[in-house]
């Protein structure tokens, strides 16, 4: 028993000279001129503390806004979004160092491509492109590569803000949990569209029906499905709203449940909300605004879908383009574009609210923070 006892409290001590369990975490970023960010950065984030360690450029590429990392971990997709014509890269992902070495690059079929996600299964590369107003897909070669696009959606029409909806504007696309769908939101139509994606070639083709819709004049940005697969939420733009769905799998179906504001009662200036983000628990909502300079917190009820607003953090944050939720969820970073940092809070697991932390890194204009799996 003493030899058993002893074996024990060498096995804590040697615990505690471990390092820290970390995970790591890529930002995208826009690439001024004033060589304030080159491309695309690596941290580090502590699990059990929060802090983040010091970033290193990992790729030198331009305007890589927005990233998306396969699930095997071995891969990382970031589209170029500059020029006429829109660009998707692909990099490998070192193990060891965590540098990206440059694959090949495909036509996103658009221009101003603003968003890159993956279907569920890791099989195919899907992109919005906001200035055409556009979606396409792109098959991933097993080493990675990315083949010829197969998918591909223009968009037509406009809404009622003559300066932000004159055309379409794809602004996010997403699979639905199960693959057989593709959810594009357009701020330049007001709508969600819905697209069947066809898994052995690729190809997109409307559902029926077609989309589902918010309130004119909302621009609809980013959306997420839940965790349990039955509710959608998309954050709207331009009238600072997020808008409940609940979701037919079957029929590829969304419909509306609640929308809730994202601002408070009193708040008069000028805003523009950006990302929307579920706790992977399931059990809190957040979305960003800027203007406000905030990001607002809901709790979900998990039956109906909707939202119970519980508050505003606004500590230290700046123009929040985009935050994300570890994997843990215990850590909430936020991309501070303007003041050209990154921020982390603590989760509180039970109510959902925000903890400013003291750790902050600086990061040329971060637009997307995606943690590696």
């Amino acid at each position: 028993m003493r030899n058993i006892i002893i074996i024990a409290i060498l096995l804590l001590f040697c615990a505690t000279l471990l390092p820290a369990d970390s995970i790591p975490v890529y930002f995208g970023t826009y690439t001024p001129k004033d060589g304030l960010s080159q491309g695309i950065y690596r941290s580090t984030l502590d699990r059990l503390s929060g802090e983040l360690s010091e970033p290193v450029l990992v790729a030198k590429t331009p305007n890589p806004s927005f990233l998306a990392i396969h699930s095997s971990g071995n891969y990382l997709y970031a589209v170029s979004e500059s020029g006429r014509s829109g660009a998707v890269s692909a990099f490998a992902i070192d193990p060891e160092s965590g540098v990206l070495q440059l694959l090949n690059t495909q036509s996103s079929g658009g221009n101003g491509p603003c968003f890159v996600n993956m279907t569920q299964d890791g099989k195919f590369v899907l992109v919005a492109n906001y200035g055409s107003g556009s979606a396409s897909v792109i098959p991933i070669e097993p080493d990675g590569h990315l083949a010829a696009p197969t998918g591909f959606m223009q968009h037509s029409g406009s809404s009622v803000n003559k300066q932000r909806q004159e055309g379409p504007h794809a602004h996010s696309i997403n699979p639905s949990p199960d693959d057989r769908f593709v959810i594009v939101a357009d701020l330049g139509l007001d709508k969600l569209m819905i697209y069947q994606l066809d898994h052995t070639t690729g190809i997109l083709t409307p559902n029926t029906p077609a989309f589902a819709t918010v309130k004119l004049g909302g621009g609809p940005r980013h959306f997420s499905f839940h965790p349990n697969g039955k509710f959608g939420y998309v954050i709207n733009e331009l009238n600072g709203t997020i808008t409940a769905f609940s979701w037919q799998a079957q029929s590829g179906t969304l419909n509306e449940i609640q929308t809730v504001s994202t601002l408070p009662d009193a708040f008069k200036g000028a805003n523009k909300c950006a990302e929307i983000c579920i706790h992977p628990n399931g059990k809190f909502l957040y979305g960003s605004n800027r203007g406000h300079d905030s990001i607002a917190v809901y709790q979900v009820d998990p039956a109906s879908g909707k939202l119970t607003f519980v508050e505003h953090e606004m500590a230290n944050i700046k123009t929040p383009r985009n935050f994300n939720i570890d994997p843990s969820g215990n850590f909430c970073l936020v991309a501070n574009m303007d003041s050209d940092s990154v921020i982390v809070f603590r989760i509180d697991l039970d109510t959902g609210r925000l903890t400013p932390t003291d750790y902050k890194i600086k990061v040329g204009k971060p637009v997307c923070i995606r943690f590696l799996p």
